[in-house]
């Protein structure tokens, strides 16, 4: 993963400010468990203001998380990824220790 930055993340819900390509902003990660048992991390992004820019990305891997996006010119992109097996989506217990959510300007 060349040129590639983890954002440091732990298994709580939470709300980080950080400047990703030189700019500032408020990320807020949600974990959003259903009653049928299926469940997932959600991302917002906000200014640094915290007015909302996109809300409730879902964490899943495999894919550039902004795709969808480019028409709001971020200028990087985030993906996740999981050690031990690279397609499964980040769980409530395994989110900032075994997946991970890379920054990545390409």
């Amino acid at each position: 993963m060349a040129n590639a930055f983890e954002i440091p993340l732990s298994s709580v819900n939470q709300t980080l400010a950080i400047i990703l390509n030189n700019v500032p902003y408020v990320l807020r990660l949600i974990f959003c468990q259903t009653t049928d048992s299926s469940a997932c991390w959600l991302l917002d992004i906000n200014d640094q203001n915290d007015n909302p820019i996109v809300c409730g990305i879902p964490l899943v891997t495999g894919a550039d998380l902004l795709e969808q996006y480019k028409y709001l010119n971020f200028g990087f992109i985030l993906y996740c990824f999981s050690d031990s097996v690279s397609s499964a989506i980040p769980t409530f217990a395994n989110l900032g220790t075994t997946s991970h959510l890379y920054f990545q300007v390409p």
